[in-house]
């Protein structure tokens, strides 16, 4: 069934490696994506990763959408044949972090909806690596897997106007880092001064897909 290949308009391809929420399937999407990079063809702009889909940008001027289905499907055989030589070991950030109170005003419902003390879900939320499926939603927001199912928790029922940049979320079975200020219906148990984007910066966005992500409980 997969991989499959789809026309998003008349100058962007989607590629779809898997239809589930896969580190191993993930890995698969950014080796593809790096392979657009270090095998570059004309006519090709741009390359957007998500959790198993890489949506593929060309210029239908310099690249039909033959050559680029092509030129893709060659480039999936090369990806799925290249093993874990394809994948270079992540990057491992570290991201400090209050939790509760003023800084996390949803830990006390994730604590009660999960039938743990606030200090166990901080503590199960420490305990882990994250890595880093995609990048987006807003610049630089990360979306992390691997999260606990015992403190998975769903999201508000309406999202909040205005969430400060730096807020850590919980989302059903995933976390996150809000990067800039905007609405959002993620539980928030916590927040971090780490600058996730940065404009002036280069790159801006802090963290990238494949990397590893740790939070470190701090105090105020």
């Amino acid at each position: 069934m997969f991989p499959t290949f789809a026309p998003c308009g008349d100058s962007a391809l989607l590629v779809t490696l898997g239809d589930r929420i896969d580190l191993a399937l993930n890995r698969r999407v950014h080796a593809l994506a790096r392979r657009l990079v270090d095998d570059p063809r004309p006519g090709l702009v741009v390359a957007v990763p998500g959790y198993a889909t890489l949506l593929v940008h060309y210029d239908p001027l310099l690249l039909g959408y033959d050559e680029a289905l092509e030129w893709l499907q060659s480039q999936v055989r090369r990806v799925q044949e290249g093993g874990d030589e394809a994948f270079p070991a992540p990057r491992r950030v570290v991201v400090p972090t209050l939790y509760g109170g003023m800084y996390g005003p949803d830990l006390d419902f994730v604590a009660e909806h999960c039938n743990l003390p606030a200090q166990e879900v901080v503590r199960r939320h420490t305990a882990r690596a994250y890595p880093v499926y995609m990048v987006g939603f807003a610049p630089g927001f990360p979306y992390l897997g691997g999260l606990d199912e015992s403190i998975a928790a769903p999201r508000l029922p309406s999202p909040r106007l205005k969430v400060r940049a730096g807020s850590v979320g919980i989302a059903g079975a995933q976390t996150g880092i809000y990067s800039v200020d905007s609405p959002g219906g993620w539980r928030l148990i916590g927040w971090t001064a780490l600058k996730l984007f940065d404009p002036a910066r280069s790159p801006a966005s802090l963290l990238a897909p494949g990397d590893l992500v740790r939070f470190v409980e701090t105090q105020p």
